[in-house]
């Protein structure tokens, strides 16, 4: 990827050196085109930005924090552990120890910064202890947006998700849809609360962007999704619900979604920044055309709201995939959402699943030696 920094330098006629002295005082007295030069670079130090963001360390922040940085800009990231994120350290990432649970040791790391990433969030699916979720997701985000408003930073982008919709039975559901019924699973509740806290904030007058992900794969996924596809790779996914899909999009074109919400996303509007909408049987059966492997077994999906009753009882007990919560996700649910608005206005280009999916199956295949 070319930054900006390289274009604009490659326009001028010594390739962008800046001269003997270090400041580009050579130029003015031999260079013709000096003051073209001295008017660029000034340029180039505005178009640099300084981002903070948070969830540095999870699979989405990390990728954006990469292309961020590989884009020239630089990047302040609240972390729990600085001396565990030695590779974003590297990259030249600031770090700051701090949480999103903890507002004020996130103020450092705002302080004086162009824009924000509020990127971090609890993601469980039948966990037992599911109180990080109002910590992380609610309160978390709440934190976040009152420090940008008292820091008065220009423009932040928050990640909301397709799941604040619920199931949406089949159909893409666009940014102005508002489900009102209950919520399946913690995650989807809490990941709701925080999308309306942040709505109040822009209209309070936040310049702030929503951006809603769907189901985020690829190199570095550490998710339910992951663990499936290595499964199926080992031969030991025996079966797969029919109906039940998200929208699948790879985890490099999802972080530069947002990265294209803060260049060009307007403050107060909500743009789907998804991949094309897919069930996770026909998914399945692609990676299986893809590799050869033997599909799973279609199991009809609507066994699986009687069996989430079953099992309610037995859940502190459970593997987190087989309790109720689990057993609900896979009972027919579509977490869909159309991706139109983001394509139009922010020129989202997601790459299509079958090639998407091809690149991350040959990255696991050569982790597991295949």
């Amino acid at each position: 990827m070319v930054t900006v920094k390289e274009r604009l330098t490659s326009l001028l006629p010594d390739g962008g050196d800046t001269g003997e002295d270090g400041m580009g005082m050579w130029h003015y007295r031999h260079n013709p085109f000096s003051l073209l030069h001295s008017q660029v670079k000034s340029y180039l130090r505005e178009i640099i930005m300084k981002y903070f963001l948070t969830g540095a360390t999870g699979f989405l922040g990390n990728v954006m924090a990469r292309q961020l940085r590989a884009a020239g800009h630089k990047v302040h990231a609240s972390v729990r552990n600085p001396q565990k994120a030695n590779d974003l350290q590297s990259l030249g990432v600031k770090l700051f120890a701090g949480d999103v649970t903890d507002k004020e040791s996130m103020r450092e790391a705002m302080q004086g910064v162009d824009g924000v990433y509020h990127v971090a969030g609890w993601y469980k699916i039948g966990a037992r202890d599911k109180s990080n979720g109002e910590k992380v997701n609610v309160q978390g985000t709440r934190n976040v947006l009152e420090l940008m408003k008292e820091l008065d930073i220009r423009k932040g982008v928050y990640t909301s998700t397709l799941a604040v919709n619920s199931d949406t039975q089949g159909e893409l559901k666009d940014e102005s849809y508002r489900f009102t019924g209950k919520h399946l699973t913690e995650y989807d509740r809490t990941k709701a609360a925080a999308h309306r806290i942040a709505e109040q904030f822009i209209a309070q007058g936040l310049p702030l962007v929503i951006v809603m992900p769907g189901g985020i794969y690829g190199p570095g996924d550490t998710s339910a999704l992951r663990r499936n596809l290595i499964d199926f790779l080992k031969g030991k996914l025996p079966a797969m619900p029919t109906r039940a899909g998200i929208c699948w999009a790879h985890v490099d074109d999802t972080a530069h979604g947002h990265i294209l919400a803060m260049e060009k996303g307007i403050p107060g509007e909500t743009y789907i920044i998804a991949g094309e909408p897919c069930t996770f049987l026909d998914a399945f059966q692609l990676a299986s055309h893809i590799t050869g492997q033997r599909v799973p077994t279609a199991i009809p999906h609507q066994i699986f709201k009687p069996l989430s009753f079953l099992v309610k009882p037995f859940d502190s007990f459970l593997p987190e995939i087989y309790t109720s919560e689990g057993f609900r996700v896979l009972g027919g649910v579509t977490y869909w959402g159309d991706n139109r608005k983001a394509k139009r206005f922010l020129s989202y280009n997601p790459r299509p699943l079958s090639e998407g999916l091809e690149s991350t199956l040959r990255h696991e295949m050569s982790l597991l030696g295949m």
